[in-house]
């Protein structure tokens, strides 16, 4: 058993854990964390019970992921643990009740790259899931543009940045229910982060 909240837990997102605490991610749900990096948000899901899949570009990001399963002794195979992008999931569609992918979208390096991962998410939710996205945007922030939606973050990074106006249209596009308002926070004069939660209909 676990000693602490900080083993139960890890270092999950404060927004992730906020799904946890209200019951729209629970054990035993089939889990992909698209963009996994090493597993911050996947400590307490595979504690759990919880049937994961992860993906990340960093091979061993992935590989300490597939290790902290065997730590846990989940019993789950491998394969549920890939190396390879976002926009080319070597998963099948409709596997996950949920699809977290945290801090991952806004260095899509143009409008056609993020399309292309968001459609790939999308596809990989099953009827009725939950795609749960944190994602820079530049609600609340002023940003200098560069071209197309990449603007200049203050740390010299270059990132793909939403506004409401392009996540309502998104929702919109998807046929998806927003399961909660857009919420973002805004860090001092650095980024703002903005959290987007959807839900797959059903047929």
């Amino acid at each position: 058993m676990p000693s602490s909240l900080q083993d139960q837990f890890g270092q999950i997102d404060i927004y992730v854990f906020d799904q946890i605490l209200r019951g729209n991610i629970e054990p035993g749900m089939t889990v992909l964390d698209a963009g996994c990096g090493y597993g911050r948000n996947l400590v307490h899901l595979l504690r759990s019970g919880c049937r994961v899949f992860a993906l990340d570009q960093d091979p061993q990001a992935v590989d300490h992921v597939r290790q902290l399963s065997e730590s846990l002794q989940t019993g789950l195979p491998a394969e549920n643990f890939q190396a390879g992008s976002i926009e080319n999931m070597p998963f099948p569609g409709a596997i996950a009740d949920v699809v977290l992918c945290n801090a991952v979208l806004h260095f899509a390096r143009d409008d056609r790259h993020f399309r292309a991962m968001l459609a790939e998410l999308w596809r990989a939710l099953k009827p009725g899931g939950m795609l749960f996205c944190r994602l820079g945007s530049r609600i609340g922030m002023d940003f200098q543009l560069l071209r197309g939606n990449i603007f200049l973050i203050p740390d010299g990074s270059e990132w793909f940045l939403v506004d409401e106006p392009m996540l309502l249209s998104l929702t919109k596009e998807l046929n998806a229910v927003q399961v909660d308002p857009l919420k973002t926070t805004i860090v001092q004069d650095y980024r703002c982060m903005t959290t987007w939660v959807l839900r797959k209909r059903r047929g």
